[in-house]
């Protein structure tokens, strides 16, 4: 195959990549400076692929479940915020094989199960979002993605009925302890930002209506619980690492420069940390944005139903997001 074919091929599939690169808040080094480590990490990953003619395969662990904080998503189903996401995801490999015939395919790794008792989501609860993941991948015929769950991996498919057995198993056999996790967050300000990100949405996540006790004990459960989903959460990339050994590793969530894994963007947001399923997509000024749902309630939006259902917030006449 001709090389000179393989490096601008690679190139421009990186590069429909990086324009949706989430980054980290406040880093110091220079986008370019950011960019040639992306590359130096990405390009050869890629090029793999090119170089033996193969469909180019992305793992994305995402769509667990929706927040169980109402401040911040409309429901516990996927809405228009998972819609546009998974439109997002097909139209990308659908413009990769454009120019790469063999084209592109994302495994979905919903992780819900993986962390359901720390994020405080019931697994039938989880077991429906990830039915209407599906059901939805169905409508749209998104067929560049495929969803892998926990419940998929060889030697623990019969274990479905005991969602907790599947956890401890996933921890024991991937899972570094939480001492030398907290070691590794400690090392770096992107370790940190990470711990504080995951401790603030939990924490968030625990601000249900009706709760009558104090931030400061709903800040320090949140803390004591954000180990334990950093933690789980290497142990699912180690067990997919395993599995996809040579698939390009995306991530919903900014990820150092030189890291295998690379965070990507779905939906536009002026928030490097907002998720679908931790917020609402909203229709600002023609153009779909995702935010809290709170925020788009605070801009006078309206919910919009779709078959019954509710969707989205349509938010007229405002001027930012």
């Amino acid at each position: 195959m001709d090389s000179v074919y393989i490096e601008e091929t690679s190139s421009k599939i990186l590069y429909e990549l990086m324009q949706y690169r989430r980054r980290f808040p406040g880093v110091e080094t220079s986008i370019t400076e950011e960019e040639q480590q992306v590359i130096a990490v990405q390009l050869p990953r890629i090029r793999s692929f090119i170089e033996n003619n193969q469909r180019i395969e992305f793992v994305l662990p995402a769509f667990p479940t929706k927040s169980p904080n109402s401040n911040k998503v409309i429901g516990t189903i996927p809405d228009m915020a998972e819609r546009l996401s998974l439109i997002f995801l097909n139209s990308l490999c659908q413009r990769i094989q454009l120019y790469y015939p063999p084209g592109a395919h994302i495994m979905i790794c919903s992780d819900g199960h993986v962390f359901a008792d720390l994020i405080l989501v019931n697994d039938e609860t989880i077991n429906r979002y990830q039915v209407e993941i599906e059901n939805l991948l169905h409508e749209l015929g998104a067929t560049h993605l495929s969803v892998f769950n926990l419940g998929d991996v060889k030697g623990l498919a019969e274990h479905t009925d005991d969602y907790d057995l599947l956890r401890k198993i996933l921890v024991e056999s991937y899972a570094e302890s939480e001492a030398a996790i907290k070691e590794q967050l400690l090392q770096d300000e992107q370790g940190l930002q990470l711990y504080r990100a995951i401790t603030r949405f939990l924490y968030e996540d625990s601000q249900q209506p009706g709760y009558s006790g104090s931030n400061a004990a709903l800040q320090k459960d949140a803390k004591q619980r954000a180990c334990g989903v950093i933690q789980r959460s290497w142990a699912w990339g180690n067990l997919l690492a395993q599995h996809f050994p040579a698939a390009i590793r995306l991530s919903i969530h900014p990820q150092p420069a030189d890291s295998l894994k690379m965070g990507i963007h779905m939906m536009p947001t002026k928030d490097d940390w907002l998720t679908p399923w931790h917020g609402v997509a909203a229709k600002l000024n023609g153009q779909f944005v995702l935010m809290k749902r709170k925020d788009a309630q605070q801009h006078a939006g309206e919910l919009v139903e779709i078959r019954g259902t509710p969707s989205h917030y349509l938010i007229e006449g405002a001027q930012t997001a």
